[in-house]
Formats: structure tokens, C-alpha cells, sequence
């Protein structure tokens, strides 16, 4: 059954310009872009986010991380969407992430681990709702492709080509016969 999942590209892989090759990856697995945006938290909207970790003793150290650069947010599609999320990122710790995996790629240690994987079906509508208003969940790859070009900064468009080349091939090309 086709779902959705949610993932953030944190601010560790951002600096470390790894953004366009963790987005190739997840196409690659088969996942769909139904949703994207590079946005910035704010120390109180980590703190929203990660509200469900409030008392435990990384807290504040994770919302300050998380709120300290640029992210990417998105919603994914696929069948069995967020269990093939996690076994794509790989165990939190990056140490103990299996070879292939995005965090044994590109996450440098526990705590700047590159990515964000909703771990339930509920989490993942929760969490995409936060950043993505229905408006902004699409359905189609042609109108995401649109949303893309209009909303992400000309530079990363230009840098990322191969990723849109890679949605581009998502298109359903009967659209363009009917």
C-alpha cells in the first residue's frame, strides 16, 4: 500500500553540501517527492517540533543543532513508505549504520547525523503537516516540479540538476496525451 513519509536533510549535511546527493538516493529507492522546502527553523520551532523529547537531556543541544542552518523538508511516497525510509537512512548512530546507508554516507556522528525519518505512519502525518499546509502536498509530479522551480533559490536548482532530471523521469508522460 502506497504512503507517506516524512524526512529532513539536517543542518550538518546542508553545510557539508551533501543535500543534492542524499535527494538523489531517495529517488534512486523509488520514493516520490510529494512535498519539498529548504527552509530555517527557529529555536522555538525546533523546540515544537521535538516537543515529544522535551525531557530528555539532549533536547536542547538537538533544537539548537537543528534551529543553526538551513534544512530541507519533504514529504515522500512510496509503498511501505516509512519502513524503507528507516532501513534507507540507517541506525541513528552513524557508527552503527549499515554500508549503503544515508547516515553511514554522510552523517558525521550521533548527533549530527544528516537526516530525519518519521518512525510511524502517524508521526509522518503530524510531522509533514508541520511544515506543509495540504496546499503544498501534491500529487503529481509535474505541479511539484513547478512549486520546485518557483520556490528553491536559482543556485541550488542549478547544482541539483541531476535530481530534477531524476523527478522529471517520475512524470507521468500520459498526462501530456489525454
Amino acid at each position: 500500500m502506497t504512503n507517506r513519509t516524512f524526512t529532513m536533510i539536517k543542518p550538518d549535511a546542508m553545510r557539508n553540501g551533501h543535500a543534492g546527493a542524499i535527494l538523489d538516493k531517495i529517488i534512486k529507492a523509488g520514493f516520490r517527492v510529494v512535498a519539498l522546502k529548504q527552509t530555517k527553523l527557529s529555536l522555538e520551532k525546533a523546540g515544537e517540533f521535538y516537543a515529544v523529547h522535551k525531557e530528555r537531556p539532549f533536547y536542547g543541544e538537538l533544537t539548537q543543532f537543528m534551529s543553526s542552518g538551513i534544512i530541507i523538508a519533504a514529504i515522500l511516497e512510496k509503498d511501505n513508505a516509512v519502513a524503507d525510509f528507516r532501513t534507507l537512512i540507517g541506525a541513528t548512530d552513524p557508527a552503527k549504520a549499515d554500508e549503503g546507508t544515508i547516515r553511514k554516507e554522510f552523517a558525521t556522528s550521533l548527533g549530527e547525523n544528516a537526516v530525519h525519518g518519521s518512525d510511524s505512519d502517524e508521526n509522518a502525518k503530524i510531522e509533514g503537516d508541520f511544515f506543509f499546509s495540504g496546499l503544498e502536498q501534491f500529487n503529481d509530479s509535474i505541479t511539484y516540479l513547478l512549486y520546485l522551480f518557483h520556490h528553491l533559490p536559482y543556485h541550488f536548482i542549478l547544482h541539483r540538476l541531476h535530481f530534477v532530471a531524476g523527478l522529471a523521469q517520475q512524470v507521468d508522460h500520459t498526462f501530456f496525451t489525454r
